[in-house]
């Protein structure tokens, strides 16, 4: 069986399985709240119990009652009361917890990295200040990725090439790159049209311009767009699964809906096609649709995005395309609710 609790009204009651992970109205208070295998919520309690016990004889505090005991199985906050770019609520057990649950259910073993989702820190919008302008700092990203892997601390871009606009919008992103700290300094020498940057040598920063932005990018961008639909979902980035033979895969990014629909999405900028028959596998071991199965390119032309995904198993898109067709896949999800 499964259990509905609502944290708000506190009303109880056992439903059918079938419910498991789907979001349902309170029959008393129409509090949406997401429906748990029964199993789950007890052993959720005993942790609770145990931590709470743990804390209280470490301040020298006997236990009377438990009877205030809160194990926040619901959700308090929906997507549109949260502050996408500076949060720690997306880390929160209850908001990946359904992630676990779909992977378990097809006996895949599956490794959540939360602090993957942590937007208290800069990396979510530095990454939208690459995205955004990912037209003019194409070329300059593939330069601070190619010198900080021969672990060099300096790139010198040439501007000959770049109007006046274009390197005025330059050196605004990359001072707002050094108030962030992602890089540690930076001058334009007008005479040459040269801009100089220095490169950070701390290892989140590297991983992060070697690519990790992307993830970030793709990331926000679709919490955003959940949050103006007002759609709950699960999400994370940087999971690791390992499948019964024991064989390992990451996943960049992984949606889960409110109807319990996955959307998997894998970024890649530069040589993918090597990776194409890796992921027509992986695809169908998870079997996912191959609507919600995406391979988001950066950079590639929209006309060669539709021809690969008319010719594979896949979805591809380019940073620029793929959110208006998530919202084209999620936006009879907000229909059927309403």
């Amino acid at each position: 069986m499964a259990l509905l609790f609502c944290g708000k009204c506190n009303h109880t009651q056992e439903v059918d399985k079938k419910y498991i992970n789907k979001k349902v109205k309170c029959p008393k208070c129409e509090y949406i709240i997401t429906v748990h295998d029964t199993v789950f919520l007890f052993n959720n309690l005993v942790q609770k119990y145990h931590e709470l016990n743990n804390k209280l004889k470490n301040s020298k505090i006997k236990i009377d009652k438990l009877e205030n005991l809160n194990f926040d199985i619901i959700e308090n906050n929906s997507i549109e009361d949260i502050d996408i770019n500076n949060t720690k609520i997306l880390m929160h057990e209850d908001r990946y917890l359904p992630i676990i649950e779909w992977f378990n259910n097809q006996n895949i073993e599956v490794t959540i990295n939360k602090e993957s989702v942590d937007t208290t820190g800069f990396f979510d919008e530095v990454a939208l200040l690459i995205g955004d302008n990912y037209n003019i700092l194409h070329d300059i990203m593939n330069q601070i990725k190619y010198i900080q892997n021969k672990n060099y601390d300096t790139v010198k871009v040439k501007l000959s090439n770049k109007n006046n606009k274009e390197i005025t919008e330059l050196l605004n992103i990359f001072k707002e790159m050094y108030d962030y700290s992602f890089i540690s300094r930076y001058s334009h020498h007008k005479k040459d049209k040269t801009l100089y940057l220095g490169i950070q040598n701390i290892p989140k920063i590297k991983s992060f311009f070697n690519g990790i932005w992307m993830e970030w990018y793709i990331l926000m961008k679709i919490l955003k767009l959940f949050k103006e639909l007002k759609i709950e979902s699960s999400s994370m980035r940087n999971l690791e699964i390992k499948f019964k033979d024991n064989s390992l895969n990451e996943i960049d990014i992984f949606f889960l809906t409110r109807n319990n629909i996955p959307i998997y999405i894998e970024c890649k900028s530069g040589e993918f096609r090597k990776d194409i028959d890796k992921y027509l596998r992986l695809k169908k071991n998870l079997n996912i649709e191959k609507e919600n199965f995406i391979l988001c390119i950066f950079g590639l032309d929209e006309k060669h995005a539709q021809g690969l995904t008319s010719m594979y198993d896949i979805s591809f898109f380019n940073e620029a395309s793929l959110i208006d067709y998530i919202k084209s896949i999620v936006v009879p999800i907000t229909k059927n609710k309403s």
